[in-house]
């Protein structure tokens, strides 16, 4: 019987439950063009919609782009309120259509600080509005850093472990995991990074321990759904070891029981 592939050679079968998405080349799209980089991140919208559009159409669960990072309040002040007004503006005017097609909205990073209040209030209607659909998990990182969530982690763990609430004997990576911004959320299947640059840039740093990584060459206003198929073929066409035996079965999504719970088996001497 003929395999079913049916949304250009994905086989919805097989489909990652998380893709991670960085969203970079917006300056250099800009600069090619003789255009300001703010130029570069307002033509990225039509990227990002037809990038969550095409995740939704073949049933991905969880999709997660990388909006503002806490090292992008480095960017020249001009950029950074752009950035603000373009996120602003984006969920203003998309959370609707997004509610449409039954995406549930999440936000992770740090909230407050130097965010206007203005942003989180529309960050906060966002996911009121969408807090119920079930179709797909549109997770957005802004005002995020790995190593952050790692540290805010550690704080609340602390503070558990101070208050007498933690045994610190009992902590293990499950622990940790219970801990992130949001802990129900998988750890990422495959990673994707826009414009050929080949780095994380402290995007996910607990969640992308076992990912899949590829980085197309394209820059991230150009990037469309036919981008995103791509990257989940090369991951169908991959073995998943996490520092096993390869499975027999070329690009099977198995995943080991102790990779679901985050505690891996003891080595055997």
């Amino acid at each position: 019987m003929t395999q079913e592939r049916p949304d250009h050679g994905v086989d919805r079968r097989h489909l990652p439950r998380h893709v991670a998405v960085v969203m970079d080349g917006n300056g250099r799209w800009a600069r090619m063009r003789g255009l300001p980089r703010t130029e570069g991140h307002g033509a990225g919208e039509a990227a990002l919609l037809d990038t969550v559009r095409g995740a939704v159409a073949i049933g991905l669960p969880f999709l997660t782009v990388y909006a503002f990072s806490t090292e992008n309040w480095r960017r020249p002040i001009e950029e950074v309120r752009y950035l603000m007004w373009f996120n602003q503006n984006l969920l203003r005017t998309r959370r609707d259509e997004l509610n449409d097609l039954g995406v549930r909205i999440r936000f992770i990073g740090r909230r407050g600080g130097r965010v206007p209040r203005r942003v989180l209030r529309d960050i906060e209607e966002a996911e009121a509005l969408t807090a119920r659909n079930r179709t797909m998990d549109f997770v957005i990182a802004f005002n995020y850093g790995g190593r952050a969530e790692i540290v805010d982690a550690v704080r609340r763990i602390g503070a558990n472990v101070a208050a007498g609430r933690l045994d610190p004997t009992k902590i293990d990576e499950r622990t940790v995991t219970r801990h992130l911004y949001a802990p129900d959320m998988p750890d990422v299947d495959l990673l994707i990074r826009s414009s050929g640059e080949q780095r994380v840039s402290n995007y996910l740093l607990w969640q992308i321990a076992y990912a899949e990584m590829t980085f197309p060459d394209v820059l991230w206003p150009d990037f469309r759904r036919e981008h995103l198929y791509q990257a989940i073929r090369q991951y169908q066409g991959r073995q998943r070891r996490y520092g096993g035996v390869a499975s027999e079965t070329p690009g099977s999504p198995d995943t080991p029981e102790w990779a679901e719970s985050g505690d891996p088996p003891e080595p055997h001497s």
